[in-house]
């Protein structure tokens, strides 16, 4: 375990992390498929989206505090299951997520660098740039925690200035005016359920927290420092959502954010500050994906590497030298690109809700059945955390299941797969 470094990760570099992963995939990729779901009031979702996610957080919170750990939800499920099929399965299906995320943060990258030269999202050159970037920040990854911490630092604080920045002339634009986006054919999908439904990509844009608690171990004072990272990566991110949400509203009806799902933000920027704008949108979300890409692939890398030394996941070196951590990495960045090329943008995030907040009732259950007692858990806000999720993930279910059956059929088949591999594997570990 020499591999993880204690005390390389500051305060201020945890909260780094957990905005870049947040902000990034967050507002840029799934603003405009929020608003699709709950029609012309979709800011406040974002405001629903939090609160659910703040009741999700206590669980990780309380459970940080008392065991902080480099391996984060895998040491976590561990703790309430032990070493079993349920939580090497729920562990893979929250790193997967976390890799979903990449692949949606690549793609976004892509889909908004080519606003700037106003080539149709369906270009081929969307996954290239994608792919590109992912290969970047494998670069970044292999150069070490306090080049990491420094860098999503850095440009965590550039994105946020800059984002604030686009929100606030949008509102000054439209005359600080706080009003619904009205009109489109994208009206007649704010179904009750649909609005329930959009509840779950505003819980994938906040999900970046858990970044946070895979890094537990290497942050400076974990039991105190991880609770305050990850309240301040939901606070931070939600109002930016808000103020962006807004600026949105009130600049474009709501047909056009639907048809712009993919770049929204670039599309508001055209009427409220001409094509400059659109370059200083284009800019701003550049470097919000590159922070989200890297703070992402570090958690994940390091939480496979976990699994992988407690004997819970499959690893095959395929003739790598290096460390464990160095394997992973690879084996994350090559799933990234491939569903980087497969899937677009609504498709990866469908998946990667459904995924998570799967994962994420597993978590609770866990702390209610097994761990409420050892960590001192409030029993009512757990309970409302398992019980708001299942009602969210219902109704996003049954919303995919009459708009794209395929993905709720890929979702669940790929939940299947993973608990059988998993099954099977622990097995012959043990009969070995």
């Amino acid at each position: 375990m020499s591999n993880y470094k204690e005390n390389s990760l500051t305060l201020l570099g945890a909260i780094g992390l957990g905005t870049g992963v947040m902000i990034s995939a967050g507002i840029f990729a799934l603003l405009g498929q929020v608003a699709e779901l709950a029609g012309m009031w979709f800011p406040f979702i974002f405001i629903v989206g939090g609160i659910v996610t703040g009741f999700s957080a206590y669980s990780y919170v309380k459970m940080s505090n008392e065991f902080p750990s480099a391996g984060g939800i895998g040491m976590f499920l561990v703790k309430a299951y032990g070493k079993g099929t349920l939580t090497a399965s729920a562990s893979l299906l929250m790193a997967i997520s976390m890799v979903i995320n990449q692949s949606l943060v690549a793609r976004t990258f892509g889909t908004y660098t080519l606003q700037i030269f106003q080539i149709d999202q369906s270009s081929v050159l969307v996954p290239l740039l994608g792919v590109g970037l992912l290969v970047f920040a494998f670069i970044v990854n292999i150069s070490g925690n306090r080049f990491i911490q420094t860098f999503t630092s850095i440009v965590s604080l550039l994105k946020i200035m800059g984002l604030v920045i686009f929100a606030i002339g949008g509102l000054w634009v439209a005359g600080f005016s706080i009003s619904p986006a009205e009109g489109g054919s994208g009206a007649q999908n704010s179904t009750a359920v649909g609005i329930i439904a959009s509840v779950a990509l505003t819980i994938l844009s906040f999900k970046g927290f858990t970044t946070i608690t895979n890094s537990g171990s290497e942050i400076v004072k974990p039991k105190k420092n991880v609770g305050r990272a990850i309240i301040a990566s939901i606070l931070i991110s939600l109002v930016i959502y808000l103020l962006l949400a807004w600026a949105v509203s009130s600049n474009l009806p709501l047909s056009q954010i639907i048809a712009a799902k993919d770049y929204s933000l670039a599309e508001a920027a055209r009427p409220a500050f001409g094509e400059y704008g659109v370059w200083f949108t284009v800019g701003i979300a550049i470097i919000a994906t590159i922070s989200g890409i890297i703070a992402s692939v570090f958690a994940v890398s390091r939480m496979l590497a976990m699994l992988t030394d407690m004997k819970l996941i499959p690893h095959k070196h395929f003739g790598m030298p290096g460390q464990i951590q160095k394997h992973t990495l690879v084996y994350t960045i090559v799933l990234a690109m491939i569903l980087t090329v497969v899937f677009d943008l609504s498709r990866i995030a469908s998946v990667g809700a459904i995924l998570y907040l799967v994962m994420d009732m597993i978590v609770h259950w866990g702390v209610l059945k097994h761990l409420r007692d050892k960590i001192n858990a409030k029993i009512g806000i757990v309970w409302t955390a398992l019980i708001l999720d299942m009602v969210v993930l219902l109704a996003f279910l049954w919303v995919k299941a009459t708009t794209d059956w395929l993905i709720v059929v890929v979702s669940v088949m790929f939940i299947i797969f993973i608990f059988v591999v998993e099954r099977v594997f622990l097995r012959d570990r043990r009969e070995e």
